[in-house]
């Protein structure tokens, strides 16, 4: 029997990164998961990577732990309020204070020493360049960049170039609407009700419905003619 290729993906929790577990999946990689403990304004959205590792049978699930809020700098790390009830308009004017910096930049790193010890020369990343709150790490050339220099700095990127198999970060949801994004999921047997998306949950879990995650979420469900199975404060018409 031919050994299935692993791929790393990058799993925080939510419809995005979950949907790129299922399409991983149905490419024939076997997955494994890489989530991070960083310091975050909440520990929910690990909970959510757990079960989604769990119920999506990965190979393995890592949760590294790194404190990005010795920096702060972003709403996620740092006593700083979430917005909430923004105007989709105006969500990509500007980088919003939910930005963490260099936060892609460095899940990726840590991305590549987990592919190498595990010999998988394919990373998987959410990110979506349509649908998304203006985050500059989100774009294709940023992946593009990154993907080069990723192939320049390990030791399974300068091998692979000799053997054709070079490192591959793939972003299969960059150019997909939410709406898309729930449509390929639930193609895939996605069961969205154990993900989350929210920035600033409830103590249960409960989605506040308010922030730009939570507008971009439902907004997608909406648009895809489908209920979004996760709870949400007020039980919001959905």
């Amino acid at each position: 029997m031919t050994e299935k290729k692993k791929a790393v993906v990058l799993l925080s929790g939510g419809l995005d990164s979950t949907t790129c577990v299922a399409i991983a999946k149905a490419e024939g990689f076997e997955v494994y998961g890489l989530s991070f403990d960083y310091g975050q304004r909440h520990t929910i959205e690990l909970d959510a990577a757990a079960r989604v590792a769990e119920t999506m049978g990965l190979a393995k699930h890592v949760i590294a732990k790194i404190d990005l809020r010795v920096f702060g700098g972003s709403a996620l790390t740092a006593d700083i309020d979430v917005p909430k009830g923004r105007d989709e308009d105006h969500m990509g004017d500007d980088i919003p204070v939910t930005y963490v910096p260099a936060r892609n930049t460095i899940f990726l790193s840590f991305a590549l020493a987990f592919a190498e010890t595990q010999g998988a020369n394919d990373i998987f990343i959410g990110v979506n360049a349509l649908d998304f709150s203006g985050y500059p790490d989100c774009r294709p050339d940023y992946i593009a960049a990154y993907q080069k220099m990723a192939n320049l700095a390990t030791r399974s990127g300068v091998e692979g170039a000799k053997t054709e198999s070079s490192l591959t970060i793939h972003t299969p949801l960059i150019d997909l609407t939410k709406a898309d994004i729930v449509r390929t999921g639930l193609s895939l047997g996605v069961d969205y009700s154990i993900t989350t998306s929210c920035y600033d949950p409830l103590p249960d879990g409960t989605s506040c419905g308010q922030c730009d995650a939570c507008h971009l979420r439902l907004k997608g469900f909406r648009e895809a003619g489908e209920r979004d199975p996760v709870a949400y404060k007020n039980d919001l018409d959905r």
